[in-house]
């Protein structure tokens, strides 16, 4: 810079060995101050974008944890609808004094709902992101993130042993199907069949009633499973996300 050069040139003139050095000393330390300031500003700056990246994440995370627990909930209510459709079938069949239509109504009702495997489905591309990027560091508090990470692997356990549970009743349920024409109670295909009365339909289901029991119970038990875990899976999402919330709020502090 000029002023320094002018300066360093004076002092080179005046042939004044103890001021030139002092002057020396004095430049290097404002040169390392100014080097100092500058790495201090830049780790301030990669400090921000990171806190910035971070919240990005935090609030992503959030958002998709919301969406699972709308998700979850709706999982809950069908399957809790797919049992009480077979207590109704179970009892409807072991009732003496049901009127036929009520028993092909109960039984209408349990292919509708309780018929129907459990499914899982969450929103996790955001914690996809963070682990196929190698990003999860960005995630400062080290409990929070080990946190998340217990949290999709419930994920992975809960869809992965509702899988077990459907590829243990498949077989039981495809024999039961074709021996019962189960197919002619569904809307879509019952044309299909030959018209039968509400007599008829009735007197064959009560003839079969410990078969459809025993079927309605295998489903009764994989639904009441994916209940249990759906419900502890919504009760972490819940903890989770209120966490989430106060990592935010004290990035923002």
């Amino acid at each position: 810079m000029k002023i320094f050069r002018k300066m360093r040139q004076k002092l080179a003139a005046e042939n004044n060995a103890a001021k030139f050095l002092r002057y020396a000393v004095g430049e290097i330390l404002l040169v390392v101050i100014g080097i100092l300031i500058a790495l201090q500003i830049n780790t301030w700056n990669e400090e921000r974008k990171s806190a910035n990246q971070e919240n990005f994440y935090l609030n992503r995370l959030v958002s998709e944890n919301k969406l699972d627990m709308i998700t979850f909930s709706g999982f809950i209510g069908d399957l809790e609808k797919g049992n009480e459709s077979i207590e109704q079938l179970s009892e409807a069949l072991k009732s003496e004094t049901i009127s036929d239509s009520a028993l092909i109504h109960c039984t209408n009702e349990y292919f509708k709902y309780g018929s129907i495997f459990p499914i899982f489905s969450s929103s996790n591309s955001t914690f996809e992101d963070l682990s196929s990027t190698g990003n999860l560091n960005i995630i400062s508090n080290r409990n929070l993130r080990e946190s998340i990470v217990q949290h999709y692997a419930k994920h992975k356990q809960t869809e992965e042993r509702i899988q077990i549970a459907i590829e243990w009743a498949l077989p039981l349920d495809a024999p039961f199907t074709v021996q019962n024409n189960i197919m002619k109670f569904e809307p879509s295909t019952a044309f299909l069949f030959p018209e039968e009365s509400y007599a008829i339909l009735a007197k064959e289901l009560k003839e079969n009633k410990m078969s459809y029991i025993s079927n309605a119970a295998a489903h009764y038990w994989i639904n009441n499973d994916a209940i249990i875990q759906l419900e502890e899976l919504r009760e972490q999402t819940t903890e989770l996300i209120s966490r989430l919330e106060n990592e935010i709020k004290d990035i923002r502090k």
